[in-house]
């Protein structure tokens, strides 16, 4: 009788991981079907868009964004300019002194972050993933294709994930602070990143756009659907929309 019990139960609990694990999947469909996170696409050869120049100033003052800077999931189905995502990551990472420093603080000057965008819906741009070039201020596409259905898969199902106009993801390469800082330069990183995703939540408020801090994904599947360097270590998805 005890037997019967425990054989129910695993039966129970074997089933549950099934549906669970079957919404999932289907929770980041797309019109194309998409079951799995396939291996990247080979690399393209190297195109460049030059980024429009940044707005320096803007109606939205900074206490206007940090009063109303709130974790928005829900995107409209509605693109995204190149304008928009030329603010969205010089706020992130762009050059704004002479001498190379950022918008963003960086521990000894180092800059560990790298930025990549993934394109799924904005005008006149191509869909694929693209590295910024802050010192260019371009993006360099690296991957052809909409991968933000993927990237969901890869960030346990979060639906935002597939449903921003752009995904902006941040990796590091720790080595390059570490080198100066030894170990407590890990540290160093993550509260750099977490200054670089502040900055594009002020800038989303100011844009009239909503974006989400992920932070719960499989790190590797992540590094393969980007293509990412072995020494990059991915830490933040941002999926960004209109709201």
């Amino acid at each position: 009788m005890q037997n019967n019990k425990k054989i129910r139960y695993l039966i129970i609990f074997l089933v549950l991981v099934l549906i669970f694990s079957f919404s999932l999947i289907v929770s980041c469909r797309t019109s194309k079907k998409v079951n799995e996170i396939t291996a990247p696409s080979e690399a393209i050869s190297t195109e460049r868009i030059e980024l429009p120049e940044p707005e320096y100033d803007s109606p939205t003052s900074i206490e206007q964004a940090l009063f109303n800077r709130r974790s928005v999931r829900d995107y409209k189905d509605e693109p995204l300019t190149l304008t928009e995502v030329s603010q969205l990551i010089w706020a992130a990472q762009g050059i704004t002194d002479q001498r190379g420093f950022r918008a963003a603080p960086s521990a000894g000057a180092l800059y560990p972050l790298e930025v990549y965008v993934v394109v799924g819906n904005v005008s006149n741009l191509s869909d694929g993933i693209y590295r910024y070039k802050p010192h260019e201020h371009e993006l360099e596409r690296i991957l052809e294709g909409d991968k933000r259905a993927e990237l969901c898969i890869a960030a346990l199902g979060q639906s935002s994930v597939k449903d921003g106009a752009v995904v902006v993801v941040f990796s590091a390469v720790y080595e390059r602070t570490t080198q100066k800082y030894g170990e407590r330069g890990i540290r160093y990183v993550h509260m750099e990143v977490g200054h670089a995703a502040q900055n594009v939540y002020l800038q989303a408020v100011s844009l009239n756009l909503g974006t989400v801090v992920v932070g719960a994904f499989q790190d590797d599947a992540v590094r393969m659907i980007i293509n990412m360097p072995d020494e990059e270590n991915p830490l933040y998805i941002m999926p960004v929309g209109k709201k």
